[in-house]
C-alpha cells in the first residue's frame, strides 16, 4: 500500500513538473539558454577496487533556463535539468555468476527534472523514462571493454534481470543552512517507478562549492556535483554526507529470481572539489551498504568529474 501511495504521489508531481515546464510561453522558450553541463563518472574500480554490485555509471546532464541569477527561480520550469544515465549493477563475479548473488542489469535513462525554490525550500522533481535489461547493450559493452583490457570476461547469460521500460518519478526537498565557511543541507526524497523509496539525509559543505550555482545528486551515490558553475564557487570545498532509506520495491531483485532486497539502505560519502574560474574536479568516495539479502557486506565506489571550461 505505501509503494502505491508513493507512486501515485510521484507520478502526480512528475506530470506537474513536464505540465509546467512545457506550459512556457514560446517568447519564454526562444529566451531560454544552456546555464551549465553536469556530469559524473562513478566506478567501483576508482573506489575499494572490485568489480562487482553496483559497479559503474556515468550521468550527463544539461541544464536550460533563461539567464542565470545565482540563485533558484520562484517559478517551476524555469530551469530544467535534462539528465540521460547509465548504469550497470552486477553480481560478485562477472565471469561464474553465483545464484545467490544478484542479477546483473543494465539500465538507461533519460529525463527531464525541474529545479525552483518553494518558500525557502529547494525542489528538484522530475521524470525518467528507463530501459532496464539485455536490451540496453550494456553487457556487450562491458564484455568488449573486458575483453580490450585483458580483464575477466562477462558472461551473465540467464543471469540478467528481464528486458522493461519503466517511468520513473522523483522528488527531492532540501534547504541550505549556512554557517561561516559552508552550509548543512538536510533533505527528503521519494523516488516511485523502477525503484520504490523514501530516503532522509544531510550534506555538509565546508567551502563555497555551489554558492551562486546549482548542485545535482547523483542518484547511486548521493554526491552533490556541479550542474551550473560560480564564480563564488573558488578553490577547495570539502563534503561530507549520508543517508538513510527504506525500500518498497525494486526491478534490481525482481519476485521469484535471485535474492530477496535488503529493506533498509544507507549511504556515506566524502570528497573533495577544487574549483578555478569556471572548471572544477572532484573526487569523491561512498560507502553503499547491502542491498540484498546475503550480500555480506558493503562497497565502496569512487566518483569523478573533470569540468574542464575553456
Amino acid at each position: 500500500m505505501m509503494g502505491q501511495q508513493m507512486w501515485q504521489f510521484l507520478r502526480l508531481a512528475g506530470l506537474s513538473a513536464l505540465v509546467a515546464w512545457g506550459g512556457a510561453t514560446t517568447a519564454e522558450a526562444q529566451a531560454r539558454e544552456t546555464l551549465g553541463v553536469g556530469r559524473l563518472f562513478t566506478n567501483d574500480r576508482i573506489g575499494d577496487g572490485s568489480d562487482r554490485w553496483r559497479t559503474g555509471s556515468y550521468g550527463f546532464s544539461v541544464l536550460r533556463g533563461p539567464e542565470w541569477q545565482g540563485r533558484l527561480p520562484s517559478r517551476p520550469g524555469d530551469v530544467v535539468e535534462y539528465r540521460f544515465r547509465g548504469e550497470i549493477a552486477a553480481p560478485n563475479n562477472l565471469n561464474r555468476p553465483n545464484p545467490a548473488s544478484r542479477l546483473y542489469a543494465g539500465v538507461l535513462s533519460a529525463g527531464a527534472h525541474m529545479h525552483f525554490d518553494w518558500q525557502g525550500f529547494d525542489i528538484a522533481a522530475g521524470v525518467d523514462l528507463m530501459l532496464a535489461g539485455d536490451q540496453t547493450g550494456l553487457a556487450s559493452l562491458q564484455g568488449s571493454i573486458h575483453d580490450a583490457l585483458s580483464l575477466p570476461q562477462v558472461n551473465v547469460d540467464g543471469a540478467q534481470i528481464d528486458n522493461g521500460v519503466y517511468l520513473h518519478g522523483t522528488i527531492e526537498v532540501a534547504r541550505d543552512l549556512r554557517f561561516s565557511g559552508g552550509a548543512i543541507r538536510p533533505f527528503i526524497e521519494l523516488q516511485g517507478g523502477f525503484e520504490t523509496l523514501a530516503r532522509a539525509g544531510v550534506d555538509v559543505t565546508i567551502g563555497n562549492l555551489g554558492d551562486g550555482g546549482l548542485m545535482l545528486r547523483d542518484p547511486v551515490t548521493g554526491q552533490r556535483f556541479t550542474g551550473i558553475n560560480s564564480e563564488d564557487d573558488q578553490g577547495f570545498s570539502f563534503i561530507l554526507g549520508g543517508d538513510v532509506a527504506y525500500v518498497d520495491q525494486s526491478e534490481f531483485f525482481p519476485e521469484g529470481r535471485g535474492p530477496l532486497l535488503e529493506e533498509d539502505r544507507y549511504r556515506l560519502r566524502a570528497g573533495v572539489n577544487y574549483a578555478i574560474g569556471t572548471s572544477n574536479i572532484f573526487y569523491g568516495l561512498t560507502y553503499l551498504s547491502e542491498e540484498y539479502v546475503g550480500q555480506g557486506e558493503g562497497q565502496v565506489v569512487g566518483s569523478v568529474t573533470l569540468g574542464w571550461v575553456f
